[in-house]
This record gives structure tokens, sequence and C-alpha cells, in this order.
């Protein structure tokens, strides 16, 4: 979809064809006709790659924190990272997850979607709705019916004391705190309010989970939340995704063209819009990443397969030179031609864009220190 093969045989290529850009040069699939339009706001990275099993936990793993999770070390969300080290802005969290944490994906291990050892202190804030819902709201950010707000106000009293003599209870008890801080906050309440958005608006970033899950993070970002993720997708069984295999329980790959391609490009493309016209993009960084690539090759049932060893990510906003393409892949997008780039050279790229330090030392298990990233690894330099 982000790097077309128009000259390779018609089992690599595929059904669908290239389009330009508004960059001369650069062509992207034709179920993304909006993002042809904002090319030179975003760059292309074409080599991106990974050689850890080719299933989708361990990649998440590794786009999510930079690391491979061995020996049971659960490493931290970059957004966690940020949590810690620069903490929340006023009243809302520093790091909301948006709808939910990414669920079964066959492997049954962790997603990279959490604090790790960190400490859930710094876990997201999950939202644990779909923003697409006719009466959307977030559980937690108002108390339960019946509890009255005297009884809530009262509850938080007993907490303070206990937690001033207690200092690991202070700390166990911080999510509690920030829910009371929520509910109790108009100003965040507020940020969540998609109610507030017109229909048009609505409308234009797509009236399904993924695009009002955008169109909230927008929001949240212009309310001074540091770090949004939102998740395109719960699972890869039973809903259309880009786990398109061909058949059933997954994907065919018509619906490139049909739902998951224009999903992507009304909402990726409304949130540039906006961003740009609020003059937020200069100061916020966007990155559309997926676990690994699709196989170079058709199979037989009329989809891809799982392919780590190279694929495209888009990175945007804040300090990303746009306009490019970092990076190239062979003849059939089947491994990189030249600047390969590792899922911790990506990380490294995002921390440096955050304003966090690549030489910091996190307190790891047992106290023993972890550095942010591994010696000798670097940003992608073309980038930021």
């Amino acid at each position: 979809t982000w790097d077309m093969k128009p000259n390779a045989p018609a089992e690599i290529r595929g059904p669908y064809k290239p389009i330009p850009t508004n960059v001369s040069g650069i062509q992207i699939c034709e179920v993304f006709p909006r993002m042809a339009k904002h090319a030179d706001k975003y760059a292309l990275v074409r080599s991106v790659y990974h050689t850890a099993a080719a299933v989708h936990d361990t990649g998440h793993q590794m786009m999510q924190t930079g690391r491979l999770f061995q020996g049971g070390l659960e490493y931290p969300h970059i957004g966690c990272v940020l949590s810690k080290y620069k903490g929340p802005k006023g009243d809302v969290p520093p790091h909301v997850l948006i709808p939910k944490v990414i669920g079964n994906t066959g492997g049954n291990m962790p997603h990279g979607q959490s604090a790790g050892f960190l400490g859930k202190t710094f876990d997201p804030f999950v939202l644990n709705a779909d923003p697409s819902a006719p009466n959307f709201k977030v559980p937690d950010m108002l108390p339960p019916d019946y509890i009255a707000s005297v009884r809530v106000d009262r509850r938080r009293s007993w907490r303070d004391e206990i937690d001033k003599s207690n200092q690991d209870a202070k700390l166990m008890d911080s999510t509690f705190h920030q829910a009371y801080t929520l509910m109790s906050s108009a100003k965040a309440r507020e940020a969540f309010e998609l109610r507030h958005e017109s229909e048009e608006v609505r409308k234009k970033y797509g009236m399904n989970r993924f695009g009002q899950g955008c169109l909230l993070a927008r929001r949240l970002i212009e309310r001074d939340v540091r770090f949004v993720t939102v998740n395109m997708f719960e699972t890869v069984f039973n809903e259309i995704t880009w786990d398109i295999h061909g058949s059933a329980p997954f994907s065919p790959i018509s619906c490139y063209r049909d739902l998951v391609g224009p999903m992507f490009d009304n909402a990726f493309s409304s949130l540039l819009e906006d961003l740009q016209e609020r003059g937020l993009l200069a100061n916020t960084m966007i990155v559309a990443l997926g676990e690994f690539g699709r196989t170079p090759k058709v199979n037989p049932a009329g989809g891809r397969d799982h392919w780590p060893q190279c694929w495209s990510i888009v990175m945007a906003g804040g300090p990303i030179k746009g306009g490019q393409v970092v990076g190239s892949s062979d003849e059939i997008g089947g491994a990189p031609q030249d600047r390969p780039v590792s899922p911790a050279e990506v990380a490294a790229t995002i921390y440096r864009g955050l304003g966090i330090q690549l030489d910091l030392l996190l307190p790891g298990p047992q106290s023993r220190p972890i550095r942010l990233v591994d010696n000798g690894v670097e940003p992608i330099t073309e980038l930021v």
C-alpha cells in the first residue's frame, strides 16, 4: 500500500494501482486518495524490518517499546516512559489509550501497551469504550449513579489519611487519585466529549471506531494530553482488519479497497488537516505503524501473510521532515534494499521527538538500571 511495485508480476503487485502524490516522485496506493494530497507533510520509511517470529504479539512489543520481551521482562510502552519522566499537564492524563488495549492476536503474549517494569502507576488511561457508539461515554469519568459526590469526596479524604502514613499505599493508590481528578475536573471531562464536535467534522474522520478515535485523539492533544495511542483494531479475529490472509476468520484482499483503506485514509488525513489548521502539527508527532508487513506474493487464498522482513511506516508532524521517502525495498518488496531500519531505531526517533534522552537509565527490576535504548541505537537521522 505504501511501497507499490507496479512493474512486478501480477502475483506480486496485486490488484491495486499506484497514484501520484503532491510530492514529485512519491507514489502510494490508490486506496489512499486523501493521503496522496498530504505527502509533503509526512515521511515514508519503506525499509523497516525485524528478525523475531512472524507473530502479532512480538511485533507489537517491538514497535511499541523498541524491544523484544525476553526472560519475563516486560519493557514499557513509549507513552508510559513519557508519563513517568514528563508527567501530566493539568487534570488530564499524560497518556490515553483508545479504545482498548490490544486483545487476542493468537500468541497469548503481552503486546507492549503497559508500563511494564515501570509499574502500573504509569500505565495509560484506557478509554474502554467505543467512541463511535451513539451514546459514547467514558466509564471511568463519572462515579456510579448510586454513589453521591459527597461520598466520593469522603472516600478520597479517608484515602489521603492512609496515604500520609504509608508511602507504598500512596504509590499504589495513584490510579485512584487520577480517577478522582478526572471525575471532579470539568475541563478533563470536556476533553472526552465528542458530542461537542459537529456532525460534519465527525463524518470527515469516519463514523467508525478508528475514525472517532483519531478525532478524540485530536481533542485530547488540544487539551494537553501528552501522548495518545489509537488502536485501529482490538483483535485480528472475526472483524475486518489489516490481517489480510484471504480466508475466514481473516479478511480478503478486497477489504483494503472497500473498508480498511478508506477508514485509515479519512482518519489520518483529517487528523493531519485539523492539526495543521489549528497550528498544532509543528508540535505534534504522528506515527502510523504496524507490527510487520505482508508477504510479497499473494497466497492461494487471495491474501497476504505475515512478513516482518520488510514493511513501511508513516511519520509526520513535530520534528519529522515530511515530503520524503527513507529507505527502499527490493524489486518485490521482500527485503530492505538500502537503509534498513529496526524497531529500536523507530523508538529512538520517537523518543528524540519527545525530548527524552536516549541514554536515560530506567529503574528496572531489583533496581537494576536499564538503558532506554541500547548503546549504538540512533534515531532515523533523515527524519529528525
